[in-house]
Formats: structure tokens, C-alpha cells, sequence
């Protein structure tokens, strides 16, 4: 494992997106306002439920976010994807996080659940997320995971199977 800290603040997820954090050409998160998460709150190679490495990180949700004005207009509702690729990001943030080299990017999911909502009246949601696999070799950098995000305590949405990658090109 690389020597990085086991929690990281707003301002670290930002120098994270300015790839300022795992260094240049390496995985990155993106910038506001598609960075879906406030701050990670624990992270590890090893932990979690299948003991392979883990992320739990928070979001504040505001009723000013940008999603709310247009999804829907007059109905307002977070965007299930946007919680998913919350999920992907901080998929790639552990491989990073563990020293791994190159960019992040999605393969895809096995399944997913949505069985809730995020409207503006929410206050929190809660990102977990448990690699079932993490593999460095030669050829493949990847991260297999579950993952589930709870709005203010319930679970609303639930995945299997997501996938990441790191890639040099």
C-alpha cells in the first residue's frame, strides 16, 4: 500500500481531481460538479466485507445542487447514474489509493438496484463500497467491487459486480 492517509477531506478530493494526489497520469477524480462525494471517511486495502480492500464516503445534499434544476423541473430527483458513478469514482480512488498506477475508468456493473430516492429534502448520502477482487499484474489493473449508497440511513440504491480499471494509455 502506498502511504497515503485513511480518510480525506473536501480540499483532498479536489487536488485529487487536479491530479495533485496520486500524481500525474494516475487516477483522478472529477471536478465539481461531477465529484460526487464531500469526503471519504475510511478507506483500505484489506477491509470491508470480503476483507479485500474497502471506501465509505459521505455527500452533502443541498436543494440548490445543480442535478435538483433539471431532473426534473418541477419534480426534482437526483439521477440514479449519478449515484452509480459516485460508486465508480470511488472505486478508482481505492486503486489509486493503494498506489496503483494509471487513469480510471469504468468497465461496467453486474446489477443494480434502485430502490429509492434522493430529493432535495435529503441531508446525506453514504457511499460503501466492498472489492470483492483487486488485481495488479503486468497486464490488467482492476478493481471488482460491491457497492450500496444510503440516503439519511436507507439503503436506496445497491450493486454488484462494478467494475474499474487503471490504464496507462
Amino acid at each position: 500500500m502506498a502511504d497515503y492517509p485513511s480518510s480525506f477531506d473536501r480540499d483532498d478530493l479536489l487536488k485529487c481531481a487536479r491530479g495533485e494526489l496520486f500524481g500525474e497520469g494516475n487516477a483522478q477524480l472529477p471536478e465539481p460538479p461531477m465529484l460526487m462525494m464531500d469526503r471519504i471517511t475510511e478507506i483500505s486495502g484489506d477491509g470491508g466485507a470480503h476483507g479485500k480492500g474497502h471506501v465509505v464516503a459521505e455527500f452533502d445534499i443541498h436543494p440548490d445542487l445543480w442535478f435538483f434544476k433539471c431532473h426534473f423541473p418541477g419534480n426534482p430527483i437526483m439521477p440514479g447514474c449519478l449515484g452509480l458513478d459516485g460508486l465508480w469514482q470511488l472505486t478508482g480512488f481505492n486503486l489509486g489509493w493503494r498506489g496503483w498506477q494509471g487513469r480510471g475508468y469504468a468497465l461496467g456493473v453486474g446489477e443494480v438496484k434502485l430502490t429509492g430516492m434522493v430529493r432535495p429534502e435529503r441531508k446525506m448520502l453514504t457511499y460503501y463500497v466492498d472489492f470483492t477482487k483487486a488485481v495488479q499484474s503486468r497486464r490488467l489493473t482492476m478493481g471488482v467491487a460491491d457497492g450500496r449508497v444510503e440516503a439519511d440511513g436507507e439503503v436506496i440504491y445497491q450493486v454488484s459486480d462494478m467494475k474499474v480499471a487503471l490504464s496507462e494509455n
